[in-house]
């Protein structure tokens, strides 16, 4: 008898185009965004010229190439050239320790160099690096990861670039690389012992980071969220206004070309807080719009984890979603005033040349896991 389904060899399957799509999207979005503060003038202390806007366009060209050409590399070939490049974003990333380190107009942390008249962030690249490494690890020893040496060497690995962008003061790129390291072990075969163990595990590094390396600055923008109102000339001044500017939009918003003397100036509102300026340029119709498409991105991440051809592809779609799911969740919260001010981009809506490049090349090794699947089924086709 015949079967309902027919399969279809491996790497023959289309690339996803809806996360594709709305990962562009999201970037012609943040470029239009950044052409606006450009063009109307608000910039008060930051000078945002047509620079910037110039930046994210190639940034997204070059992002979406990459995106193409990951997408077409199977991954199981690319983790076994971790001996490359997990040794080479070490050394990029130490050169932020160099004179070539720069601390970024607007920021407290010296997380950027500067190489032939051009910034680059190098923990942008080392996203991509850790994410493939420790993939590969976990499918390396899965069935005998809760062996305490093997917990102790995942641990170990994961702890390397939480610790390295932490020394750099980039505390919000730390609790990112932490929460890609908690979805991606959480999807692998962990006991239920160290899932037990985990709350005890981070509370003592809480409170080790608050006792011995976070600065009172830092310390007052986490209770800040407790007593709101009690400092609006220093800590909250920022939100305080990034939320004035989402309330002018109202509705429908104000246009992106409204000009100076309508637009409300937030310190990075290129950046961090380009949130804001969305919600005065499409109102709250626009800023739920990208909302619902950034929850897209993730959840589609999240749901060709569950399709991937083995264990390594869905490692790796786990690491990509627990990224962008933190990214957006604490760049959001941000600027609603729910979370602490820290240095995290919204995904492909935020300034940002290496952001922009990184995260598309993110996406490309997804599209590899969803294009490289084993097999295919198709209902209502018969067996050739």
């Amino acid at each position: 008898m015949k079967s309902a389904f027919k399969k279809l060899p491996a790497n023959k399957h289309p690339i996803d185009v809806g996360l594709l799509f709305s990962v562009t999207l999201c970037a012609v979005i943040g470029t239009m965004l950044i052409y606006s503060i450009a063009s109307s003038g608000i910039s008060e202390i930051e000078e945002i010229g047509d620079s910037y806007w110039h930046t994210q366009l190639v940034s997204m060209c070059l992002g979406y190439v990459s995106a193409l050409i990951f997408s077409k590399i199977d991954y199981h070939k690319l983790v076994k050239l971790w001996w490359i490049f997990a040794p080479l974003s070490l050394a990029i990333i130490a050169l932020t320790f160099t004179s070539l380190g720069i601390t970024r107009d607007g920021a407290d942390d010296r997380a950027w160099i500067r190489v032939f008249g051009v910034s680059l962030q190098p923990s942008e690249i080392m996203k991509i690096a850790f994410i493939l490494t420790f993939s590969y690890h976990l499918s390396k020893v899965e069935e005998d990861m809760n062996k305490p040496l093997h917990m102790l060497l995942l641990i170990i690995h994961g702890v390397i670039p939480i610790g390295i962008v932490a020394v750099q003061g980039d505390y919000g790129t730390a609790i990112v690389f932490a929460a890609i390291f908690g979805f991606m072990i959480i999807s692998a075969h962990i006991s239920w012992k160290y899932l037990l163990a985990a709350p005890f595990v981070i509370a003592g590094a809480v409170a080790i980071m608050w006792f011995n390396f976070l600065d009172n600055f830092h310390k007052e923008r986490i209770l800040i969220l407790f007593k709101p109102g009690t400092d609006p000339e220093n800590i909250e001044y920022q939100q305080d206004l990034g939320l004035t500017a989402i309330q002018s939009g109202g509705v429908f918003g104000k246009g992106l070309f409204a000009g100076q003397n309508e637009y409300i100036y937030v310190p990075e509102l290129h950046n961090d807080f380009i949130f804001a300026h969305a919600g005065q340029v499409f109102g709250f119709v626009g800023s739920i719009g990208i909302m619902i498409v950034l929850a897209y991105i993730c959840l589609k991440v999240f749901a060709d984890s569950r399709v991937t051809r083995d264990r390594l592809g869905r490692f790796i779609c786990m690491g990509a979603f627990g990224m962008f799911f933190t990214h957006c969740l604490m760049n959001i919260g941000m600027v609603l005033k729910v979370a602490p001010v820290i240095g995290v981009p919204l995904p492909f809506i935020s300034g940002g040349g290496t952001a922009m490049v990184s995260m598309y090349t993110i996406i490309g090794l997804v599209l590899s896991t969803y294009s490289h699947r084993a097999v295919n089924y198709n209902m209502f086709y018969d067996e050739d």
